[in-house]
């Protein structure tokens, strides 16, 4: 069974810049909610709820979804995030591409960063840029695992995928809050399909569930029944969580 993470309601990378860079930042890094729904990132504004301007935010606690959009109203998850990651930082290449959007799926909280101190702390290199280069090779890992996990994977193991790095993210607590039809959107399959899966990863004693709600039983048997993504995936969410200090 792969080790889980001691967890903490902390930004992992903000935990591994350099203490100058941090001190440097705090004033403009200012605390927000996250419940369940908030929009972070929407490409057909440039930014998330209030128009307030386009923000990166370093993710505390809880799940975000960046999700693709087809123009029916289709959905599914690209990538997922949580205290290991950002969200908000491809508006430093420009706008995204249309049909992006980052939604909140578990509650927690995050640091809001104005774009423009972003970029100006990317521009000066050294250990953040590096982190925001770590950071990018993390989403490029998730999109190329769920483009072949999503092909290739029965509906059930990309289910145990997502509720491991999903109990991952929210710590020592084992409990998701979300619905059988959320997480069919998320993996873009039927809510059927979820709901049979579900079933049988409960009859084999991995997980219990109630409505709207997931709660982990044995770990070992919901690894046992992932497919091979989800140990690809974690041990870089571990390296992106525990790894050493940036610029070190």
């Amino acid at each position: 069974m792969l080790p889980p993470l001691e967890w903490k309601p902390r930004s992992c990378l903000l935990d591994r810049l350099p203490p100058a860079i941090c001190t440097r930042l705090a004033p403009d890094l200012q605390p927000v909610d996250l419940p369940v729904g908030k929009v972070l990132l929407d490409a057909g504004n440039g930014h998330g709820e209030g128009g307030n301007g386009h923000h990166v935010y370093f993710i505390r606690s809880g799940i975000v979804s960046v999700l693709y959009l087809t123009a029916n109203g289709d959905s599914g998850e690209i990538a997922s995030v949580g205290n290991e990651g950002m969200v908000g930082m491809m508006l430093l290449a420009g706008s995204p591409r249309v049909g992006t959007r980052a939604v909140v799926q578990a509650p927690g909280e995050a640091f809001a960063l104005r774009m423009d101190v972003f970029e100006r702390e990317f521009n000066r290199g050294g250990a953040f840029q590096a982190m925001v280069l770590a950071h990018t090779r993390w989403l490029l890992a998730q999109l190329a695992q769920a483009a072949i996990c999503n092909r290739h994977h029965s509906i059930e193991k990309q289910l145990c995928r997502w509720l491991l790095l999903g109990f991952d993210r929210q710590g020592g607590c084992g409990e998701l809050r979300i619905t059988h039809e959320a997480l069919a959107n998320l993996l873009g399959v039927r809510r059927e399909g979820v709901t049979e899966a579900a079933g049988r990863l409960q009859e084999a004693g991995a997980i219990s569930y109630s409505r709207g709600c997931i709660r982990l039983q044995q770990r070992k048997a919901l690894e046992q029944r992932a497919c091979e993504c989800f140990a690809l995936l974690h041990h870089d969410y571990r390296q992106l969580c525990m790894g050493p200090p940036f610029g070190g």
